[in-house]
C-alpha cells in the first residue's frame, strides 16, 4: 500500500479544538491508509498546494488527465477555506492508494459553514441546511465572494472520474456518486468538511470538467510539466 508521504506540515496550536483529525481520518481514510496532513493559510496555501500535487505526479500510473482536472478543483476547494469560511486556517489530507487506483483528497475548517456561509447573500437569507449544500454543487452558487465554481466543477470531476464526493457541514451531510445526490441530517461538524475520492487511471477531458471556462489542462502544464517532462507524454 503506497501513500503519500510528505513531511507532516501539522502544529497543533494552528487548529481549533473543533478539528478532530483523528476522527476525519478514521471516518474517511480506512484502515492501511495513511494520509499526508498540512495546515494552509494565506501564506503558504499554494506551496501546500504544489506539494500535494508534485507528489502524486511521483506516481506514473495515475493519469495525467487526472491531475490536470484535480489540480483545479483542489486549489478552488483550499481557496473556498479561506475565502468563505472565516477562519484563517484549514487542514488538507490526501492518500493515493497504488493498489485500488484511487486518490482522497480532504479539506476541512472549523469555520461558519455553508449554510451561514450563503445566507450572506440576500438571494439565499432563509436557505436551510439542506438546500445550502444541495445548492452548493450547482453552478454559480455563491456567498457573493467567489464565483460559485469549485464545488461545482468538483463535482463534475466526481461525475466523470470519480467514486464519491462528500460534504459535511453543520448537521448536515452531502454524498454524491456522480448520478444521485442524497442529502441526511448527521453528527453536528462545526464548519465544512470537504471530501472526495477519484479512480487515478481513467482518462478524461481536464477542460470538460470546468466547463470549458478555463484551460486547466495547459495551466497544469506550465506550471507543474517542463519541455522535457511533456515530450515524454507522447
Amino acid at each position: 500500500m503506497l501513500f503519500l508521504s510528505l513531511p507532516l506540515i501539522f502544529a497543533a496550536e494552528n487548529v481549533s479544538s473543533h478539528m478532530n483529525i483523528d476522527k476525519i481520518i478514521q471516518r474517511y481514510f480506512p484502515e492501511g491508509l495513511s494520509p499526508n496532513i498540512e495546515v494552509f493559510d494565506d501564506k503558504n496555501i499554494y506551496a501546500v498546494y504544489a506539494d500535494i500535487v508534485k507528489m502524486l505526479m511521483a506516481y506514473p500510473d495515475i493519469e495525467t488527465s487526472i491531475l490536470q482536472s484535480l489540480s483545479y478543483c483542489f486549489y478552488e476547494v483550499l481557496d473556498n477555506v479561506l475565502t468563505h469560511s472565516n477562519k484563517k486556517c484549514g487542514t488538507a489530507l490526501s492518500c493515493y492508494d497504488e493498489k485500488k487506483n484511487t486518490i482522497r483528497i480532504l479539506v476541512a475548517d472549523d469555520g461558519i459553514g455553508i449554510c451561514a456561509s450563503l445566507q450572506e447573500n440576500d438571494l439565499y437569507k432563509d436557505i436551510s441546511e439542506v438546500d445550502a449544500l444541495r445548492l452548493s454543487i450547482q453552478d454559480k452558487v455563491t456567498d457573493g465572494k467567489g464565483m460559485g465554481f469549485g464545488l461545482y466543477t468538483t463535482a463534475r470531476l466526481v461525475r466523470n472520474a470519480g467514486i464519491q464526493m462528500i460534504i459535511h457541514s453543520g448537521s448536515s451531510v452531502l454524498v454524491y456518486d456522480g448520478e444521485t445526490v442524497n442529502v441526511n441530517e448527521t453528527a453536528n461538524w462545526q464548519g465544512t468538511i470537504v471530501f472526495f475520492e477519484l479512480h487515478s487511471n481513467r482518462e478524461i477531458n481536464p477542460n470538460d470538467i470546468v466547463d470549458n471556462r478555463t484551460d486547466c489542462e495547459t495551466e497544469f502544464n506550465e506550471t507543474f510539466l517542463g519541455n522535457s517532462e511533456l515530450d515524454n507524454l507522447w
